[in-house]
């Protein structure tokens, strides 16, 4: 099986990461000490049975369908939990730059752990609505 090749900004081919680890390995600080404690705050409130993967060429943690995503960019780094968790925290978050689903972040300082915690539990809980129907 061939790896899969992801096209960056200036058109250079990169090979997409194959585990979460290479993923942060492979990006520079400060970018991917904030990338790793973000992966364990959602980590600490996480289910047990939540699984963690690279979706899409990013690490993602899946449950009952996808959890929160994220990744490091050139000047930035993001969480993607959602469109729900973002527009019930949308008074927390007007410090950061927000878009659906996506909240935009200095790679230098990751979102306080008692935020990302509240946005992971209102994705869980979501998750769980949507599947108990």
């Amino acid at each position: 099986m061939k790896n899969k090749v992801k096209q960056t900004k200036t058109g250079k081919a990169t090979k997409v990461a194959k585990t979460v680890d290479e993923y942060l390995e492979r990006i520079p600080e400060p970018a991917s000490s904030t990338l790793n404690k973000v992966r364990a705050v959602i980590r600490s409130v996480a289910p047990p049975d939540a699984t963690e993967s690279i979706s899409y060429g990013i690490p993602t943690f899946k449950y009952k369908g996808m959890l929160a995503s994220y990744a490091a960019f050139s000047d930035h780094c993001s969480l993607f939990p959602g469109a729900g968790p973002t527009i019930e925290f949308k008074n927390e978050l007007k410090t950061f730059q927000t878009s659906k689903g996506t909240i935009r972040f200095a790679s230098d300082k990751p979102l306080p752990a008692t935020l990302l915690k509240k946005l992971v539990k209102a994705r869980i809980a979501e998750n769980e609505r949507k599947k108990g129907r």
